[in-house]
């Protein structure tokens, strides 16, 4: 059959070489000068291609439509994955968190391997090559009576500008979503899938930075903060609880922890403002952080208030907690009240910001919504309705928690879109 992918990055590389090992003509048709932009500048241009986690743990990685990739993930999982690329040259490691990184920590050497893998299975590549629309014609399938079209032809804009049409027996698209944009991600893939029926969901930013109200934020940008809690509810809903690390920025916070939050509140916080809780001391008990402080106290009891928690709390980080906790800075630690100490405890177990919003697709890692997952067969990646049309990656309603998960649903997926072609 004659195949075309479009989109050379995670999910339509896999889908190429998979689709040529199952014997197919295959094209892949890239709107970029060369292949895996998008990977290139993943885990800061070190690209962390997958996690080495197990499967129990790589589906509650996943944040919308888990279910879905349980056949995707049974036919090519995260382990499939590392012995392709370590039995196509290509060392790993395994780091924190089980996160999988090249050796070499250069994500140019995942995009190599891929670019050979394709070669040698005889895929061909044409790049600066711009996918504008598809055509279909009805279709009558006594075999499944969902079908209602099949794919005919794709309309292109090769390199000079020019339109052209090509025929197709099938055509996957893996053309990406709406982040990282300058990579070619622009949502044009969306709209072909809408234009053709398709139901896509409502699509927003996920692993983003969070935006915050408290104006006190911009004297914090920069600080970093480890081994803390974090969690959001919508009234007694718990939305998102984590532990890990978090960043401040000019006008929120970023960093893992934060990252994980923005894909669990982003759809109630276009509704409404949400309070972010914030624990700096989420292995001490209340009662066992008092008795700390208690302890610091005693040692410095001679001090003021201010410069009597410099063990406790980053530097950048006291100046605020003394304005917050209502304390004069000045004041002796030997007058500090019983009721006040309390109070400096709660605000550091529970020092709480309100949400405002998610930045933007600038600065998102990934999609979150896309093609609604009701209209994709799960094994295949077929589009219920369209004979010959596929579609993986990120254009998907499908997204998942930082640590390699979101590629290696873009592998599965591209996996399984190249492998039951009919």
């Amino acid at each position: 059959m004659k195949v075309y992918v479009v989109g050379a990055g995670a999910a339509g590389m896999m889908a190429a070489i998979r689709a040529a090992e199952m014997g197919h003509n295959v094209t892949v048709l890239e709107r970029n000068e060369k292949s895996g932009k998008k990977i290139y500048i993943t885990g800061k241009g070190r690209c962390n291609l997958t996690n080495a986690c197990d499967s129990d743990q790589l589906l509650a990685n996943i944040v919308s439509n888990p279910k879905f990739m349980m056949s995707a993930f049974s036919a090519f999982n995260n382990h499939d994955l590392m012995k392709m690329f370590e039995d196509e040259g290509l060392e790993i490691k395994v780091e924190r968190g089980n996160r999988v990184f090249p050796v070499s920590d250069h994500s140019s050497d995942v995009i190599r391997t891929l670019d050979k893998m394709m070669r040698d299975r005889g895929v061909k590549l044409e790049y600066n090559t711009l996918v504008t629309g598809v055509e279909t014609e009805s279709y009558s399938c006594e075999e499944d009576k969902k079908v209602q079209a099949r794919l005919v032809a794709i309309k292109v804009l090769d390199s000079s500008k020019k339109e052209k049409r090509l025929e197709a027996d099938v055509v996957i698209f893996a053309c990406g979503g709406k982040s990282y944009q300058v990579t070619g991600s622009d949502g044009l893939g969306l709209q072909i899938a809408e234009k053709l029926g398709l139901k896509v969901t409502a699509t927003r930013p996920a692993l983003v930075p969070i935006s915050f109200k408290e104006d006190y934020i911009r004297e914090l940008e920069g600080l970093s903060l480890k081994n803390v809690g974090v969690s959001v509810k919508d009234g007694k809903k718990e939305l998102y609880s984590g532990f890990g690390e978090l960043v401040y920025t000019a006008d929120g916070m970023s960093g893992p922890l934060i990252l994980s939050c923005s894909s669990k509140i982003g759809k109630k916080l276009e509704e409404k403002e949400l309070i972010l809780h914030l624990d700096m001391k989420p292995s001490l008990s209340y009662d066992q952080l008092d008795q700390r402080i208690l302890r610091d106290f005693k040692d410095e009891m001679n001090k003021d208030f201010r410069n009597s928690i410099d063990s406790l709390l980053p530097r950048k980080m006291i100046p605020i907690v003394i304005k917050l906790s209502g304390i004069a800075p000045d004041k002796k630690v030997n007058l500090i009240t019983h009721e006040e100490r309390l109070r400096l405890v709660s605000l550091i177990k529970d020092m709480q910001y309100t949400c405002v919003k998610l930045h933007d697709f600038r600065e998102a890692i990934i999609t979150q919504g896309g093609i609604s997952v009701k209209e994709i067969d799960p094994k295949t990646m077929r589009a219920k309705k369209i004979k010959g049309l596929y579609f993986a990656g990120e254009m998907l309603d499908i997204d998942a928690f930082t640590g390699g998960f979101n590629l290696q649903v873009a592998w599965s997926t591209g996996y399984a879109a190249g492998s039951y072609l009919e």
